[in-house]
């Protein structure tokens, strides 16, 4: 295998990496995975699985680069140990693009030209997998990039995320199969499905929702760093800060604002807590939604179970002006900061640092009132998980909200490729979509994906906008990952096609 091949595969990795949020060079995309094509083109499979394996390092490596700096500044590990479990983590994420090689060039050692076709199907299967796969961490799908480019990821309504991969991939595999054939039909081909697809969008863009259920919302950033640990803070400091956000409240609620978002966990408060603290933030916002006639919906950890066996819940709770209380409990929590997965061969971690939370995860997905509407929320790392996303909206969800706190990542390119989930979830579920960060990025969201609202990271603010409910399902909320489960199948379906043929 010649270094050139090497060079090649890394150099996919990385214009597909420098693609994503916050470079802004999506185009990069559209021509990313074309050195990789003509390499795997040319290689064994086992060739091909190394050269995937290269490129996925690059891209995972680049694109998560802001990793290690969060268990060495928050969970006080050494460097040279957050740079272990960083390398050890981008390499497993790796076997996705690996294996993608691998069984790509199965496929083209038997059926050249079905390689090419099958490339797309086999691609959204792998992106499928490593959304399921384990705890999943489905951060590095390609079709996030095109996030800003409103008229083709409409199509997401239908496919999900995945569709927008897709078309991704089949554009540029099949302008690899042109070249090295001299045939020109089917580059052709993809041209016509990207512009079939850009074609329906700009149509979708057209629609003119109505607006006679409308009614004025607003998301807080507060701004609080990650480095305050509550059991160790000064009560005045946690009574400034929620002065502060009463104060955002206010102004927000001053703008016409009837429903108001406070972002994840932001300060202190849990209900079920009787401390004398707790019960007087209480008795304060109970107060506050019912003078005001108002909507909170609070980033809260309520905790259950009698002393020394509490279990904990990261909650987003809703309090409304009649003082009806409903409760979310996180259910897809993060692995290594919110619990430890596979307790039996990761428990030497937890005796590693103290950053690693006892959080239960939730078991109901519960949806929330305000008037006579409903609404989800799914919180923080949820937002990247388009099925559990619709879920909400499948059980009756009129628009969405999610809750945050992506201050961990600080400035990094990490805030800016979470937000792009939130305009992918809008669209998929074609729902308004309200994002509160605890030091941003917040916004409003509309249901093909325009931002009407953002804040800059590490303001402090507030945003208002208007929300106009729906209760129409789109294809992908009603039946879920049809497209990427046909995907998988059409993949399984060219390589047992291949294994069966001899090679001429």
């Amino acid at each position: 295998m010649k270094l050139s091949d090497f060079v090649f595969a890394a150099f996919s990795g990385f214009l597909s990496a420098l693609a994503f949020p916050k470079t802004n060079l999506p185009f990069f995309v559209w021509i990313s995975l074309i050195p990789l094509f003509f390499v795997l083109a040319r290689m064994t499979p086992k060739r091909s699985f190394l050269s995937g394996w290269t490129a996925g390092t690059i891209f995972y490596g680049i694109l998560l680069y802001w990793i290690p700096a969060v268990p060495a500044h928050y969970g006080h590990l050494s460097k040279a140990l957050s740079l272990l479990i960083y390398l050890v983590f981008i390499l497993f994420l790796a076997l996705t693009w690996a294996l993608f090689g691998f069984v790509f060039s199965v496929i083209h050692r038997k059926r050249a030209a079905a390689a090419f076709f099958a490339a797309p199907f086999l691609w959204v299967a792998f992106e499928y997998i490593i959304t399921h796969a384990f705890t999943g961490f489905p951060w590095g799908v390609l079709g996030l990039i095109q996030h800003k480019n409103l008229s083709f990821i409409q199509i997401s309504a239908v496919t999900g995320i995945y569709g927008v991969s897709f078309v991704l991939v089949i554009f540029q595999s099949l302008f690899v199969y042109s070249l090295r054939s001299m045939k020109r039909l089917p580059f052709a081909f993809g041209i016509i499905l990207l512009v079939l697809v850009h074609l329906g969008g700009f149509i979708s863009l057209e629609k003119v929702p109505e607006t006679k259920t409308s009614f004025p919302a607003a998301v807080i950033q507060g701004n609080v760093s990650s480095d305050i640990y509550w059991n160790d803070a000064a009560t005045n400091d946690i009574l400034t800060l929620f002065e502060e956000h009463l104060e955002l409240t206010r102004q927000s609620c001053e703008k016409g604002a009837k429903l108001i978002i406070w972002p994840e966990f932001t300060v202190p408060l849990c209900f079920s807590c009787e401390q004398d603290l707790y019960q007087s933030f209480k008795r304060i916002l109970s107060q506050f939604a019912a003078d005001t006639q108002t909507t909170l919906l609070l980033g809260t950890n309520e905790q259950s179970g009698p002393p020394g066996q509490e279990h904990y819940f990261n909650t987003a709770l809703c309090l409304t002006p009649d003082l009806k209380i409903t409760k979310y409990a996180k259910m897809h929590l993060v692995p290594f900061g919110e619990y430890t997965p596979y307790k039996k061969i990761f428990s030497f971690i937890e005796k590693m640092t103290h950053a690693i939370g006892e959080i239960t995860p939730g078991t109901e997905l519960t949806l929330h009132s305000f008037r006579d509407l409903k609404f989800g929320s799914p919180i923080c790392y949820e937002l990247i998980f388009s099925d559990l996303v619709r879920r909400f909206t499948k059980k009756g969800a009129d628009f969405l909200v999610t809750i945050t706190n992506d201050g961990w990542y600080g400035k990094t390119a990490a805030p800016y490729q979470h937000f792009s989930n939130a305009v992918f979830r809008a669209v998929e579920n074609r729902r308004f979509l309200l994002r509160a960060a605890t030091t941003g990025i917040s916004g409003i969201i509309d249901p093909y994906g325009r931002v009407l609202a953002q804040s800059e990271i590490g303001t402090k603010t507030f945003l208002t906008g208007t929300v106009t409910p729906s209760k129409k399902l789109t294809f992908y909320a009603r039946f879920g990952d049809v497209f990427s489960l046909l995907c998988l199948t059409t993949s399984v379906i060219f390589l047992i096609l291949a294994l069966f043929k001899r090679r001429p």
